[in-house]
């Protein structure tokens, strides 16, 4: 049984419509996807909204990063629908089509580009320790900057609130398209170091 329906705008409420023109006036140029659960708490959906696009259109990142980082984040909650949305845009953007196939299969991804080496770096580190190792932050301050650390960071804030209404919305993909489930290991986003404690703290 499906957890949810879509609300057409003529069923909206005057906040919950508000929000829809204001979305679709934007870059999306539509209303869709994410947003028809995230429209339930309008004010939610207004401001994830605007700094998804934001980190979409209007960051220091070039896209090829950008959406790697997202997929990359997607992956880490098994959001299945935020990743078959972004991957086919990262490797659009010039992320190596094996590499996301091995990042979606669990296995170690190769990059000819040293950039997007950093960023799986660092946003692998983020999601599994989440902290930041001196010298992964030093290349990635000499690389990126301040201003787009703090938005690789934010990126899987973003991403992980839109997937978490998608995981909880268990909203389908598409027939016939692989999700994450066949691939599953905690050994990806727990590493060997801290699956223990993690065992010890979560039961």
């Amino acid at each position: 049984m499906s957890r949810y329906r879509e609300i057409s705008p003529a069923e909206m409420t005057p906040a919950q419509k508000q929000v829809h023109d204001e979305i679709v006036a934007g870059k999306r140029g539509r209303f869709g996807g994410p947003f028809q659960l995230l429209i339930r708490a309008p004010e939610v959906c207004r401001h994830l909204s605007r700094l998804g696009e934001y980190l979409r259109w209007g960051s220091s990142l070039p896209p090829a990063l950008s959406e790697l980082a997202i997929c990359l984040t997607a992956r880490s909650i098994r959001a299945n629908y935020e990743w078959h949305a972004h991957a086919p845009l990262a490797i659009e953007a010039g992320v190596p089509a094996a590499a996301m196939e091995a990042i979606r299969t669990g296995a170690p991804p190769n990059f000819a580009v040293k950039e997007q080496m950093l960023v799986y770096r660092i946003i692998t580190e983020l999601i599994s320790s989440k902290r930041l190792s001196d010298a992964n932050f030093a290349e990635a301050i000499a690389v990126f900057g301040e201003q787009g650390v703090v938005e690789l960071g934010t990126i899987i804030g973003y991403y992980t609130a839109v997937g978490n209404a998608l995981n909880i919305f268990e909203v389908a993909l598409p027939a016939g398209v692989p999700s994450f489930a066949a691939y599953y290991d905690p050994q990806l986003l727990w590493p060997a170091a801290s699956l223990a404690r993690r065992t010890a703290i979560l039961g």
